[in-house]
């Protein structure tokens, strides 16, 4: 499961650096430092109270001030496939933890205190309501109605941050495939280092109906599940343009 998660850790870096995204190191004094802390649960098992006692310990994946922190549970396939129905997701992939966590790490570097304003444009105010706030209401009453309309995601719709890192991530996913199939020569992409969004947008969803039908004549779900909206894809715009900045003005790793 370490390794699974490893190549998708590398999987990530090699996209950021398509991108010639910058990432905080030791050497180049950006921050937040990019880290990363693969860790798994400590619980107490059957008729070993007295072993565990006190050292009980859940993992949370998620960011904070540039450390990515991945349960290893989410390399485990099983355990991944009942997490994903649980929450009726259309995929949960060990890749697409590492892109939505990386997400919030590029919006504490890129925007807070510094683009909030603009951010706050296309995604909303993500200091009212509160983020608690948010996450309560809405493992409580579930997405916004009709979500599919203006969110990338059911989860996009719980707060500004998330709905940030879904279409970071969906971002990012469009990316990666369609540097694949250019290098695999699918004659239906283009080189995402190079072209604008709104072309990428049209091969990206000329692509993910191809790929959509192949998977549905194996029995697979879908291989690309968002439906990518005109309010989705001026959020992705955006996103398009902060990268895209950052490129151009910051020191690459």
């Amino acid at each position: 499961m370490w390794k699974r998660l490893e190549e998708a850790k590398r999987r990530l870096l090699y996209t950021l650096d398509l991108l010639q995204l910058p990432y905080g190191t030791n050497s180049n004094g950006l921050e937040p430092r990019l880290k990363f802390d693969f860790k798994s649960d400590v619980v107490t098992q059957a008729n070993q109270w007295w072993w565990s006692l006190g050292k009980e310990e859940r993992v949370y994946t998620g960011h904070a001030e540039g450390k990515i922190t991945i349960n290893l549970r989410e390399a485990d396939t099983v355990e991944r496939e009942k997490a994903r129905v649980l929450f009726q997701e259309a995929h949960r992939t060990v890749i697409g933890h590492f892109r939505h966590e990386i997400s919030h790490y590029y919006w504490e570097m890129l925007v807070k205190g510094k683009t909030e304003v603009e951010c706050k444009a296309v995604f909303g105010d993500h200091e009212n309501p509160s983020y608690a706030n948010a996450q309560k209401r809405f493992y409580k009453e579930g997405p916004v109605g009709n979500w599919q309309s203006t969110f990338v995601s059911a989860y996009a719709s719980m707060h500004p941050w998330e709905d940030f890192a879904e279409t970071f991530a969906t971002y990012l996913d469009m990316i990666s495939v369609l540097d694949t199939a250019m290098h695999m020569d699918i004659h239906q992409s283009c080189d995402p280092s190079q072209t604008e969004l709104t072309v990428m947008v049209s091969h990206y969803v000329k692509l993910g109906v191809l790929l959509n039908e192949m998977n549905r004549a194996m029995g697979l779900i879908d291989y690309v599940p968002e439906i990518l909206v005109p309010p989705v894809v001026s959020k992705m715009q955006y996103i398009h343009d902060l990268l895209q900045q950052a490129a151009h003005t910051l020191p690459v790793t």
